[in-house]
């Protein structure tokens, strides 16, 4: 890994999300799961589409195949168009993704200026990268240019003194407890200012 390009840590974040396979869509259980989001019982949602609750119990069962009329009725009740009726709910209502990395336990990756470890590292498909950092580099001569990548950055200096440089910016001092957030596009490189190696926590988006 370049010492000067966090694109890497974010390739090895996405290393395994290529593999994702696009499931056919259960149409039944789809309008089941908008009628509960309404909190309706199926008398209410087939009064509400206009249709008899033994259909509407066919079609969320999946033992009948509705025609257009019962979809476009079906879409009028739930107050939504046809197209939703087909559309997969979005995944950011997934609930109990949980991840649990213990000190020490973060995959290391170090470079000359920098020592991190990545956390997380068993979520797929994340829109933050989480890791701690050992800050080696002393001095901007010790970086072959400005650090870019896409999307935003948070750091949080966890120990000893940092000076974050940006290239927009006049450099900052930053201490235990103080943090920094910034467009990551921007040109940025950190340097320990402490006697000893400062530890950060840096959490970066992948969107």
């Amino acid at each position: 890994m370049s010492e000067t390009d966090p694109k890497a840590l974010i390739r090895i974040a996405r290393a395994g999300d290529d593999r994702e396979t696009v499931e056919p869509l259960d149409l039944g259980a789809r309008v089941r799961e908008l009628r509960k989001a309404r909190s309706w019982t199926l008398e209410q949602a087939a009064t509400q589409a206009g249709l008899a609750r033994s259909t509407l119990s066919k079609i969320e069962n999946g033992q009948m195949s509705p025609t257009y009329d019962a979809l476009k009725k079906l879409a009028v009740g739930l107050q939504i168009s046809v197209p939703q009726l087909f559309t997969p709910p979005q995944r950011e209502q997934v609930n109990g993704r949980m991840a649990v990395t213990k000190t020490g336990q973060g995959a290391l990756h170090a470079t000359a200026t920098y020592e991190h470890e990545l956390l997380a590292e068993t979520l797929t498909k994340k829109t933050m990268l989480p890791y701690r950092t050992r800050v080696r580099a002393r001095s901007m001569d010790e970086f072959d240019g400005w650090v870019r990548h896409d999307g935003e950055e948070f750091l949080y200096v966890l120990t000893g003194v940092v000076r974050l440089y940006t290239e927009f910016y006049e450099p900052v001092d930053l201490r235990r407890g103080d943090s920094a957030y910034y467009d990551a596009a921007m040109g940025h490189n950190v340097v320990s200012v402490s006697e000893d190696d400062a530890t950060i926590l840096w959490v970066t988006s992948l969107i």
